[in-house]
């Protein structure tokens, strides 16, 4: 399916469903450091640009729009969260070119902090906006440690159904491929160490590239990036950033001497090994974190792949 991407930051969404066969005509984040690196890996389709400065009657018409509109202020990690915290206002702006292209479907990532928002009212007018726009919508609360992925990280994502293609849903949301504990047949978590363990030694870049990162010191304390991380067990989350200020945030090595590098962060996202960031270390760091795994991309992109023979 054609695909329009909206705050498409390094493209982890974007590069997902590009694997899966489908085709980002166009793509706009407002991030420098992230645009450089989505043209350096994907293609140059991106456009460097505040949203709010966009006119969306004149971006071209696609199957479906995709998005993590920014998250800051729903996180959980944001403390000082609100309704009225201005960033939260942009996801009308995806509703707004939803609304204008009117798309057979669209898929918005956040982070699970959205659902307690004002006591879950948040989530409540978003949908309600969504539907009025002529959506089927679906919110789905996922940890995508269960597709694969080496990270308990847990996000939102809401699917939307033109309503003109049936009163019921069919795009399936992807089945857990994994499990905590093996149930179900199913193979259990990656860990961590089976995914990082075989990269080069920090400072070797022959074939990896960023493959260096934060010397920030690691003291074990219990909050947010500073807890002790075990190798058996999936990743903790990766950030993008620390305390609300714009720092470094890395995960802790699970050798407890250090920092996750830039490349270890990236493949714990999946992200190719040969996949190149831009920008100083605290901006590859961010865009990381910012992103949709290319993994859990994929499985989403896939189901549009299977759709399109439906609705084509």
């Amino acid at each position: 399916m054609t695909i329009i991407s909206l705050f498409s930051g390094a493209g982890g969404l974007d590069l997902g469903l590009i694997q899966a066969g489908n085709d980002v005509i166009w793509a706009n984040d407002i991030d420098a450091d992230a645009v450089a690196t989505y043209k350096a890996n994907i293609n140059d389709h991106i456009i460097q640009a505040d949203i709010q400065n966009i006119d969306i009657t004149k971006v071209p018409s696609a199957d479906v729009v995709v998005g993590g509109f920014p998250c800051q202020g729903f996180s959980m990690a944001n403390m000082k969260r609100n309704i009225d915290d201005e960033r939260n206002v942009l996801y009308k702006f995806f509703y707004n070119a939803i609304k204008e292209k009117q798309p057979k479907f669209f898929i918005a990532e956040n982070v699970k902090g959205i659902l307690s928002l004002g006591k879950g009212s948040v989530v409540k007018q978003i949908k309600a906006d969504f539907e009025g726009a002529g959506y089927i919508v679906e919110v789905h609360k996922v940890n995508m440690a269960d597709y694969g992925v080496p990270q308990h990280r847990e996000r939102v994502l809401f699917i939307g159904q033109r309503k003109d293609l049936g009163t019921k849903m069919i795009f399936d949301f992807p089945n857990p491929t994994n499990s905590k504990d093996g149930k179900g047949g199913l193979p259990r978590w990656k860990s961590i160490k089976e995914a990082i363990d075989d990269l080069p030694p920090i400072g070797n870049t022959d074939n990896d590239p960023n493959n260096y990162g934060s010397a920030y010191r690691f003291v074990a304390r219990n909050f947010t990036a500073h807890r002790v991380t075990d190798p058996d067990k999936p990743s903790p989350t990766i950030l993008a950033r620390g305390n609300g200020k714009g720092g470094v945030c890395a995960i802790p090595h699970y050798n407890g001497e250090r920092r996750l590098s830039i490349r270890e962060s990236a493949v714990v996202q999946t992200f190719p090994r040969n996949f190149v960031f831009m920008g100083k270390m605290g901006a590859c760091y961010r865009q990381i974190g910012n992103a949709v795994p290319v993994h859990f991309a994929k499985l989403l992109g896939l189901e549009l792949k299977r759709l399109e023979r439906i609705v084509s």
